[in-house]
């Protein structure tokens, strides 16, 4: 039989052994060297990852850091890889930086801008540049045309044609054509160019990264609709982000770009491939714009139905986000965008 003393011993060994895993393991975590920075494909991995590189190569010397990329051009697949801890930040479009927030424990930090002082971009409708096609043409909805759209999760691709277009008109685009295509907005621009779609989604700041680009299929095509201005994309991290990690990423994206050294001269070229002019502070209020579109998308479609119970249920989200952005922005010194 273990005596009294013998078993206090025990005890205090092993809890000793506890507190020293404990240490060990905290001291692994703290000591993580490696973050997974995940890269919306919106034109090819390859092109992505070459413009992205030396970005990525000044990451790791500024924050000290190792850096892996992680390439996807499906929505869905960041935001699922963020929830499952495959990825620590990525750069995201706002609304699948609104379900990385929502379902995978992000939050944003940093959000980009535009290098030509246009603090914003927009969503389009392309066509052929010979092409006779108007918007009012495209609504007809005869199931005659072929018609582009991007990711479900897209903003410009998908939620703001819906919310602008589509659910005013009361016509939804699986009903409207003959053919509904998803895709990148490159893939969806090189179709319209070549007549292999007679319409697509795209956006403002593709368009002009592809005309100042040597296959220049911007030139091909004509803007038919645009929307009002959107919100620059989100960077997004996983709350649960190591707070000295934390730190040097922060660091490094809101001193990039900046300053009069020939460095950041440098640095300024590689995210002027990308559009970008560098980062700002944000925080998840930089999502209002994108739940108000959402709620707009969603009082559309309870519309549709007649049920006044659920039409009376949206109006309620709607006026609850437009409140939330309006406090915001009112916080913040900022006149309000037009998401109306």
């Amino acid at each position: 039989m273990i005596s009294r003393r013998s078993a206090i011993a025990i005890a205090a060994g092993f809890s000793a052994l506890a507190l020293a895993s404990c240490g060990q393991k905290a001291a692994t975590t703290s000591a993580k060297d490696t973050v997974t920075f995940s890269i919306l494909s919106t034109e090819s991995a390859q092109n992505m990852e070459s413009y992205w590189k030396p970005i990525l190569a000044d990451m790791e010397k500024q924050t000290g850091l190792k850096v892996k990329p992680f390439f996807s051009s499906n929505y869905s697949s960041l935001i699922v890889a963020m929830g499952a801890k495959q990825t620590d930040l990525g750069w995201f479009s706002n609304a699948s930086g609104l379900e990385a927030v929502r379902r995978s424990g992000g939050e944003v930090f940093a959000r980009t801008f535009d290098p030509s002082g246009t603090d914003g971009y927009k969503s389009v409708i392309i066509v052929p540049a010979d092409s006779k096609l108007t918007l009012e043409g495209l609504l007809k909805c005869d199931k005659t045309l072929n018609f582009g759209i991007g990711d479900k999760k897209s903003t410009s691709g998908t939620l703001a044609p819906m919310t602008y277009v589509f659910i005013p008109a009361g016509k939804k685009p699986e009903t409207c054509f003959k053919t509904v295509l998803s895709a990148s907005h490159d893939a969806n621009l090189a179709a319209v160019a070549n007549h292999k779609l007679d319409a697509s989604t795209n956006n403002s700041t593709a368009l002009r990264l592809n005309a100042e680009r040597s296959d220049n299929k911007t030139s091909k095509v004509k803007v038919i609709w645009e929307s009002p201005t959107l919100p620059e994309d989100p960077i997004v991290w996983r709350k649960d982000l190591d707070p000295v990690v934390k730190e040097k990423l922060r660091q490094f994206f809101l001193t990039y770009g900046q300053g009069d050294t020939p460095e950041a001269a440098l640095q300024r070229e590689h995210l002027a491939r990308l559009s970008m002019g560098g980062f700002k502070p944000a925080d998840n209020t930089h999502l209002l714009v994108v739940r108000e579109m959402e709620a707009l998308e969603q009082l559309g479609l309870a519309r549709e139905t007649g049920d006044q119970a659920k039409i009376a249920a949206a109006q309620k989200t709607l006026d609850g986000v437009k409140a939330e952005r309006v406090a915001a922005e009112g916080k913040a010194g900022l006149p309000a965008p037009a998401a109306d």
